[in-house]
């Protein structure tokens, strides 16, 4: 049945017109107009980069390909939001605005209150979406998990063909380049690129190529970059669903089952439980961001308030932003992020520990550097995990990473530090992740001198990790932190059946044995 009048459907991170509930809806009416907006605000955020923009730009342009072929047109503005949409309500009248839910920055929340704000002084009305398995309004914990599993198991939707296009124009600003959005920055050279075509791409060679290897091989920075399914970006922004790749995860296990077991290729079964699993998480963790937006800025236990913020230093964080730490793996991660926008999940864990307990900094501004570093930046995973790894939630085991350790697990030959550290290329296997512990005398004679060549380490780690350690379990074991650490596991805490699940019970849990299960996942889905 068609409804009468314009639809607006307002396109934001969710670049996609396949099982895109929104614009399926929209499709009843008469005529539909599909809707992005660059906004300034959102530009000049802290958290946005050069290469975020630039992956936009792709994935629009494919996304007006494909709404093209299906009988309208994007229109694509610059402006303030509202503003937008009223030369939008001006040119083409009454309209109904479709939308998804969005989880993001603070930003984008004010943002979104303002639109509801316009729209009831319009008289218009604004039809919203849930987003994946996030849930607004979300009572308790306690039923998350089916909440989330009744969606992912209802139908992935087609994408909708339109009966016309509004009939009426309005002067677009077309797709524009970061620099003429006001970003000066550099893209990144080795990112992935945006676009429905590519991420459908990915998806089909991470099943058929990379499956058998992803759950055995995506903690090492040696395999990860082709074994984890570098599906991130393409959730980040909305190119797939993740109801789309359940769907596709529950075929591809049909099919592996129906195979004798002789020839069922090894590992498949055991990789598809674990990437479930992950994408479980990932909407578990943008539910802590949807539940408690506050989580940007401040710690989730408040318990640990000013614990960090008066030490802040910025030389230490301006070294480990730089990749100058004088620990080679915490060096080339860092340098790994700078040309390709992506790193793995341990990795990323490491890069935060590093900072949080070894450099003692604060988590507010390293979140932000990595927010505008990493391409598959998602804000409702990056902020929860990032206060997860430095441990400030009360209710997950403390993950301090040793960077040398971690180094001998992940890279025993040094082979991904020297891709991304050649300067370290002559240094020999055994000092390779702790250069600065070469002799002298060895130093010369290959030319290559602590100092000038590569800092010395800026901390000692071992030292430190101590101390960091030694602290926030004192402050754990604190009943008042305690206490407080039990109201936050009722709010945030995962009941997640598919693993380590746990009852509204398990939130009297001690300081010293967390009440939720720390999951090895990345900081977006990896």
């Amino acid at each position: 049945m068609t409804s009468p009048g314009i639809a607006v459907v307002w396109f934001k991170r969710d670049l996609r017109v396949f099982d895109h509930v929104p614009l399926f809806e929209a499709s009843r009416h008469s005529a539909v107009l599909p809707l992005y907006v660059y906004e300034p605000e959102l530009l000049r955020a802290p958290d946005c980069a050069t290469q975020h923009v630039a992956f936009i730009n792709e994935c629009l342009e494919d996304l007006g390909q494909a709404l093209a072929g299906r009988g309208t047109s994007l229109l694509i503005l610059h402006g303030e939001i509202t503003s937008a949409l009223q030369r939008v309500h001006e040119q083409f009248g009454h309209f109904t605005l479709y939308s998804h839910e969005e989880t993001g920055n603070a930003i984008s929340y004010a943002r979104d209150r303002r639109v509801a704000d316009w729209c009831r002084t319009q008289g218009l009305r604004w039809k919203e979406y849930p987003s994946n398995g996030v849930v607004r309004r979300l009572e308790s914990r306690d039923n998350w998990a089916s909440q989330w599993m009744q969606r992912m198991r209802a139908p992935v939707l087609n994408a909708p063909d339109f009966l016309r296009s509004t009939g009426k124009t309005l002067s677009p600003s077309g797709i524009m380049t970061p620099r003429q959005l006001g970003l000066d920055g550099p893209d990144k050279p080795l990112r992935q690129r945006g676009g429905r075509r590519v991420a459908s791409k990915q998806v089909k060679e991470f099943f058929s190529q990379h499956l058998a290897d992803y759950r055995y091989a995506m903690s090492s920075p040696l395999t990860a970059e082709t074994a984890c399914s570098r599906l991130s970006p393409y959730l980040a922004y909305g190119v797939l669903s993740v109801r789309e790749l359940m769907h596709k995860i529950w075929k591809t296990r049909e099919q592996l089952q129906a195979l004798p077991e002789t020839v069922r290729p090894s590992g498949t079964l055991a990789s598809l439980k674990s990437f479930e699993s992950r994408l479980h998480w990932h909407c578990h963790f943008i539910q802590k961001l949807e539940s408690e937006p506050d989580i940007e800025m401040r710690n989730v236990h408040r318990g640990f308030d000013g614990l960090r913020e008066p030490h802040f230093n910025r030389d230490y964080f301006e070294r480990w932003c730089a990749g100058e730490t004088g620990f080679p793996l915490i060096d080339a991660c860092m340098k790994m992020l700078a040309q390709t926008g992506w790193i793995n999940f341990r990795m990323r864990a490491m890069l935060i520990s590093f900072s949080s307990y070894q450099l003692w900094n604060h988590w507010r501004e390293p979140a932000l550097h990595l927010a505008r570093e990493f391409l598959d930046y998602e804000p409702g995973i990056h902020y929860s995990q990032i206060q997860m790894q430095s441990g400030v939630t009360g209710i997950n085991t403390l993950r301090i990473y040793n960077p040398v350790k971690q180094a001998q697990d992940q890279d025993p030959k040094g082979i991904f530090v020297r891709r991304w550290l050649p300067e370290l290329k002559r240094v020999p296997d055994e000092f390779i992740f702790e250069p600065a512990t070469m002799p002298l005398d060895l130093q010369k004679e290959l030319k290559f001198l602590i100092g000038p060549d590569y800092p010395e380490p800026i901390v000692d780690h071992l030292t430190s990790a101590k101390l960091a350690r030694e602290l926030l379990w004192s402050m754990r074991r604190d009943p008042k932190m305690r206490a407080e650490a039990r109201q936050v596991f009722v709010k945030h805490g995962s009941r997640n059946p598919m693993r380590e699940g746990r009852s509204r019970s398990a939130a009297k849990s001690s300081a010293d044995k967390p009440a939720e299960p720390q999951p090895q996942l990345p900081l977006a889905l990896d």
